[in-house]
């Protein structure tokens, strides 16, 4: 008589591999999340910068700096950001843009610029704030203003 082999695996074999790969997922997923998190910040922290450099070449070239964000793009041969930042969100980050010290001709002789995530906890932690002063400024529990931490 000849007896059949049955090939494969057992059941036991089976949840032994599937309880490895949940270990090493779970393990991995929240390193991955964090790495995640920390480039929207640092994306978001070099779109600070490059705001604050397109808003200080149009003042050289108009009697102010703009009111909005989306002056920096719209009707500009060339633009001095991109379609994406000119909608005001970029990877994770809603920016946002105002112009201040008003005088009186609707020339602005300053601005503010804040990030804030689009997801407080998922897509970013910190809060970032910029002025004139080319200085970013942070906070981790709500709105960055001039008050809160420098960047170092």
């Amino acid at each position: 008589m000849k007896r059949e082999s049955n090939t494969g695996f057992t059941l036991p074999e089976i949840m032994i591999v599937v309880a490895i790969i949940a270990l090493l997922a779970a393990i991995a997923v929240p390193n991955l999340l964090r790495a995640r998190v920390t480039s929207n910040e640092g994306a978001a922290i070099a779109t600070m910068k490059a705001i604050s450099s397109a808003a200080h070449v149009y003042r050289t070239s108009n009697s102010g700096y703009p009111a909005l964000l989306s002056e920096l793009y719209l009707n500009q041969t060339p633009p001095y950001i991109d379609s994406v930042l000119a909608n005001g969100t970029k990877q994770g980050y809603a920016f946002s843009f105002t112009g201040t010290d008003d005088d009186g001709y609707g020339n602005f002789q300053g601005f503010t610029v804040t990030a804030t995530p689009v997801t407080p906890g998922v897509t970013g932690y910190r809060y970032f704030f910029l002025d004139v002063s080319g200085v970013i400024r942070f906070s981790t529990t709500g709105e960055a203003t001039e008050n809160d931490d420098p960047i170092e």
